[in-house]
């Protein structure tokens, strides 16, 4: 895809979605500056969070795009299966107490990671989710200990990053995008940018 006179914006503080942008081959500018407030309510199915999120940072955006601009933002959940069998959502761990415990629900289990992105310029706007399931081999006291010491997950929904240790050692397979799990599915993205360049 050869990227046309439009500019993009990823509107993503995350680290992860700008090396997963640069993948593509596009050039981009980061912009975060957002005035929406990461909440919703609890009635909401767990599976549609990540849209609302992600459509909620895209008309957060701090000011009115350009004729030549396209914006990208994204929003990542972690889905495990609580202890009743009701759909838990895991997003970023507030301490390391709370990590412990999101890394204790996924040991030895499967569970979904839904990324949603949201693309808009001045003129129209395309929503999209991707869902991979990911599976856990069971986890140990001092394996989850050494990895939230070393690794210091707080910014990961479910407090873990695929590509990191604890994807070398404790995830068994995957069900779907591996990119996905890492904030962005890249594949489904692209597709969309090629339209948008049209």
């Amino acid at each position: 895809m050869a990227q046309t006179h439009k500019r993009i914006i990823l509107a993503s503080g995350s680290p992860r979605r700008r090396e997963l942008l640069s993948g593509l081959g596009l050039e981009f500018e980061v912009d975060t500056e957002n005035s929406f407030e990461e909440s919703c309510r609890p009635d909401i199915p767990a599976g549609q969070i990540a849209l609302l999120m992600a459509e909620g940072k895209s008309s957060g955006f701090h000011r009115a795009l350009e004729p030549d601009e396209i914006l990208i933002t994204a929003d990542t959940v972690v889905i495990a299966q609580a202890a009743d069998g009701t759909p838990e959502v895991l997003g970023k761990p507030h301490d390391r107490e709370d990590a412990r415990r999101m890394l204790h629900d996924l040991s030895g289990k499967a569970h979904e990671v839904v990324t949603a992105v949201v693309i808009r310029d001045s003129r129209r706007k395309v929503s999209f989710s991707d869902s991979t399931r990911v599976h856990f081999a069971p986890l140990e006291e001092d394996e989850i200990d050494y990895y939230i010491d070393n690794f210091k997950p707080y910014d990961k929904a479910g407090a873990y990053g695929i590509q990191e240790w604890i994807g070398y050692a404790a995830i068994t397979g995957i069900e779907g995008s591996y990119f996905n799990v890492m904030g962005l599915p890249v594949h489904r993205l692209y597709k969309e940018l090629k339209d948008f360049f049209k």
